[in-house]
């Protein structure tokens, strides 16, 4: 049987996306999947980010992170995008990556891909659902096809329901937000591989 080739490419400031990414890959790996964790570029200036602020750990916990290229998409059969919400739309970093794949789209390297995707924000309507959304409408003009959550397992229910995907609301410890929606993150994570796993191999 052949492989599931996942590319999970997230932007992450806080670290949170970057915790959830981890989260995924993690599951990816132990259901056999080959997988490359992939960082969009950071386009602000971050020669003045403070020292031991959440900026400052997540860009040295990402430092030897590949960022992603064209050619990663082109190469995956599934791939998952994780970025936080920015008025409910992905952040520019990662619109700016959406932006590279022009080449690729026009050569028709991104059709049947199977995409799902992660977001969080501060609040629980800080527009992680409309960001998800967002990604899904690009993945749609690539010619993918999107794999939501929908209600397909307790865990989401048990994280505040979101058929979408898995969103985390940073409201507190870090560490706790993001373990407190891992059990739904492995489900989505196996969820795509069992779906892009169908369809790759009859």
């Amino acid at each position: 049987m052949e492989k599931v080739k996942l590319a999970i490419i997230f932007y992450s400031q806080t670290g949170v996306n970057l915790k959830m990414a981890q989260y995924a890959y993690d599951e990816a790996v132990k259901n056999g999947a080959d997988v490359r964790l992939l960082k969009v570029n950071e386009l602000r200036d971050t020669e003045d980010v403070r020292e031991g602020s959440p900026w400052d750990k997540t860009i040295k916990a990402s430092a030897d992170i590949k960022v992603a290229t064209p050619e990663d998409m082109a190469w995956a059969d599934a791939v998952i995008i994780l970025s936080p919400t920015r008025y409910g739309n992905v952040a520019s970093q990662m619109k700016d990556y959406f932006d590279s794949l022009g080449g690729v789209w026009s050569e028709g390297k991104l059709v049947n891909k199977f995409v799902t995707a992660f977001s969080s924000s501060k609040n629980k309507n800080g527009g992680q659902e409309e960001t998800i959304r967002a990604i899904h409408t690009s993945a749609m003009h690539w010619g993918a096809i999107v794999v939501p959550t929908g209600y397909t397992d307790a865990s989401i229910t048990e994280q505040g329901g979101n058929p979408y995907g898995v969103s985390a609301t940073q409201a507190g410890d870090d560490d706790e937000i993001v373990e407190d929606v891992k059990p739904a993150i492995e489900h989505q994570t196996r969820r795509l591989l069992e779906i892009t796993s169908k369809y790759i191999n009859g």
